[in-house]
């Protein structure tokens, strides 16, 4: 897309300069055919002069600094897969295109995977419009999350600073860069709308704590960096609410405390290291009469959650441990639990409040502390 502007905009040049040269005067008049200092060029009818105008307003002066300092880490991502023609010669034809940014100065590039869900292969434009082809490294179709890889020099690479999404407050000032409908470095601003909302992703798993903002966001936006004043990136742009498909003031970006978490693993694993408790649980809301918490139904033999002290169901004879909280966030569904251990990775330690010795009526039961370890699970 940038080639096709630019091809324009050099058309609308050569076109100006045949303009020029076409005229009255020459295309290069020199320094003794200028008219003397004292004497001023006859103004076409009509003409009007420039009206000079002062010092940017501050605010435009922090957008306009803001986007050349960020703009350099965004990139252009487009999909590929490989056809057949019915002469049996193999080319790539587009599957897609979306945004990314530049993780480190090692090459790794990050952006959604629904923007290289069907590519066999990819190619990534810097800022600088060179290009890249850049291989997968990982994938957490469960966030939306991908990195890629690219053989660039580190001085071409400018990994975007990096914020956080916990400490957020609605109404402060969002900023998007990306290339909606392939238009290339692309800058929209808006605010923070709302927090802490959940979406599903396109693998029907809930995305949380993610950021609503109604920053113009459009196909082709997928995967660019969501930023706020500082410039620092505070969530990946991952979906629009939108009955036409186009903006219609409701984004959603995936948290940048998310992606810390996840973008690691991903270079490290390929796959995300979810941490688990460890533990087989009830799959079902208990009835509504009993505390709320997720019941233990199994604990691996011999484990060291085993050993942590943790007690599964026994058939009918006793009702295993309830748990409550996780490092003292409540845990009222298995769904709840999920979303707070996303907070940690495996290997954390964690401290989790269960309800020990609770009947089959729902009744009795003390609360106990067991210490653990959280162990690396799939997703």
């Amino acid at each position: 897309m940038k080639s096709r502007i630019s091809a324009l905009l050099v058309l609308a040049a050569v076109v100006g300069t045949a303009y020029t040269i076409g005229s009255s005067r020459a295309a290069t008049p020199s320094r003794a055919h200028s008219p003397p200092a004292n004497e001023s060029a006859a103004a076409p009818p009509g003409s009007r002069a420039v009206t000079a105008r002062g010092a940017l307003l501050p605010e435009e002066l922090h957008l306009t600094q803001l986007f050349e300092r960020t703009s350099k880490s965004v990139v252009h991502i487009t999909s590929l897969r490989f056809r057949r023609s019915l002469s049996r010669d193999v080319y790539r034809v587009p599957e897609g295109s979306g945004s990314g940014f530049v993780w480190d100065q090692s090459g790794h590039i990050v952006t959604n995977y629904h923007v290289i869900q069907s590519g066999q292969s990819f190619q990534v434009v810097l800022a600088d419009e060179s290009s890249w082809t850049a291989k997968l490294v990982g994938v957490a179709p469960h966030k939306d999350l991908a990195v890629l890889k690219i053989e660039a020099p580190a001085e071409l690479l400018a990994p975007l600073d990096l914020g956080s999404s916990h400490d957020l407050r609605v109404g402060q000032a969002t900023y998007a860069i990306g290339n909606p409908f392939g238009l290339d470095q692309s800058l929209t601003r808006g605010v923070i709308s709302a927090l802490g909302r959940e979406i599903t992703s396109r693998m029907r798993t809930t995305i949380y704590d993610v950021i609503q903002s109604d920053t113009a966001v459009n196909p082709g936006n997928s995967g660019g960096p969501l930023l706020d004043s500082a410039g620092r990136l505070i969530g990946v742009n991952t979906a629009i609410f939108s009955p036409t498909g186009a903006s219609a003031g409701i984004s959603f970006a995936t948290p940048v405390d998310t992606v810390r978490r996840i973008v690691p693993d991903l270079i490290t694993y390929g796959r995300v290291q979810k941490p688990v408790i460890g533990f087989r649980s009830y799959p079902q809301r208990l009835p509504r009469h009993f505390p709320r918490g997720v019941l233990v139904v199994a604990v691996p033999e011999g484990s060291a959650l085993e050993r942590a002290g943790l007690r599964g169901t026994i058939d009918e004879t006793r009702l295993g441990d309830l748990v409550m909280a996780v490092n003292g966030r409540a845990t009222p569904t298995l769904s709840d639990l999920e979303a707070v251990l996303e907070r940690f990775r495996a290997g954390d330690e964690v401290r989790l409040t269960v309800l020990r010795g609770l009947s089959f009526e729902g009744e009795g039961g003390r609360e106990v502390t067991i210490e653990t370890k959280l162990q690396p699970g799939d997703e």
